[in-house]
């Protein structure tokens, strides 16, 4: 009995020194294997595989798809125009050279993670500090990312890291400058606007102008023309009353009469002092006569 106890332990720890040489290598990860602090070697390939049993060998995992460095708060930076403000940048990377990696941080993730914050934070403040608010905020944030990537590049290199992105999720100036920047802001808007003004009055007083000085235009040449067109037509007039009444200047002189009379009783008020045997009353006087107009007497 005590003899198949012994054979059963004796299998048990056989099977544990088995396992103990065989790990899986999953297509995410890579994996070091160490001995005494000292790489003996990378897998990187995914599938079952072989190491000696701990203490002798014993494996680290490493993530090697692309991870992100967020900061959880965002850092105080100094402008060129010594004005404080908050940037809240993430980063993205992944490892490249497990073996350096390893070297460098034991496979701590942590402990990378928090050089490489301290890489981005120097890279940060080197650029914004060569730049103004204006030029962070929108004018050259391209730029600023672009030159903060290549400084830390060269850093992350000496890590076995690969920086594949920085970006700025938020540039914002603090708390005790906020109001001050909506105020000039503010008064930016009211001076364009007051400007926008003044050019759309200026406008207006000219087009105003304009205008009227086309409809004096007009008048007058509108004048002009119906004047020409009056002329024109008198004369027509006068033309053919001429030819009319110079074929019977007596009936001429009667229609005149006429208008004369007409003219000169209009209203019942009038009151006129002529001698009744005067040339004006002519008429009046003929007016019985059985002589017709025109005829000789």
């Amino acid at each position: 009995m005590s003899r198949l106890i012994s054979y059963s332990i004796a299998a048990l720890i056989a099977l544990f020194i088995l396992l103990s040489t065989l790990f899986i290598v999953d297509q995410r990860q890579y994996a070091i294997v160490f001995a005494l602090g000292e790489v003996k070697k990378v897998i990187s390939e995914p599938g079952l595989h072989f190491k000696l049993p701990p203490p002798f060998q014993n494996v680290v995992f490493l993530d090697k798809r692309i991870l992100t460095l967020d900061t959880p708060e965002a850092d105080r930076f100094i402008t060129a125009e010594k004005k404080n403000i908050l940037v809240d940048a993430y980063v993205k990377w992944r490892i490249v050279d497990p073996r350096l990696y390893f070297i460098s941080f034991t496979g701590d993730e942590r402990r990378a993670q928090d050089r490489m914050s301290q890489v981005i934070k120097a890279a940060l403040n080197e650029e914004i500090t060569k730049r103004t608010v204006r030029e962070v905020i929108s004018g050259e944030r391209g730029k600023v990312m672009s030159a903060i990537q290549k400084k830390v590049m060269d850093e992350a290199k000496q890590i076995g890291v690969e920086i594949v992105d920085v970006r700025l999720k938020r540039v914002d100036y603090v708390e005790q400058i906020n109001n001050s920047v909506y105020d000039r802001m503010k008064a930016e808007r009211v001076r364009v606007a007051n400007e926008l003004r003044s050019t759309g009055a200026a406008e207006s007083e000219k087009i105003r102008a304009d205008a009227d000085r086309q409809r004096t235009v007009i008048l007058a040449e509108a004048y002009r023309d119906a004047e020409n067109v009056r002329g024109d037509g008198d004369a027509k007039a006068s033309q053919i009353y001429a030819q009319a009444f110079g074929q019977n200047p007596e009936f001429y002189r009667f229609y005149r009469s006429l208008e004369a009379y007409r003219a000169s009783f209009k209203n019942r008020n009038d009151m006129m002092v002529i001698d009744p045997n005067s040339e004006f009353f002519k008429y009046f006087r003929n007016s019985g006569a059985s002589t017709p107009v025109g005829a000789k007497r």
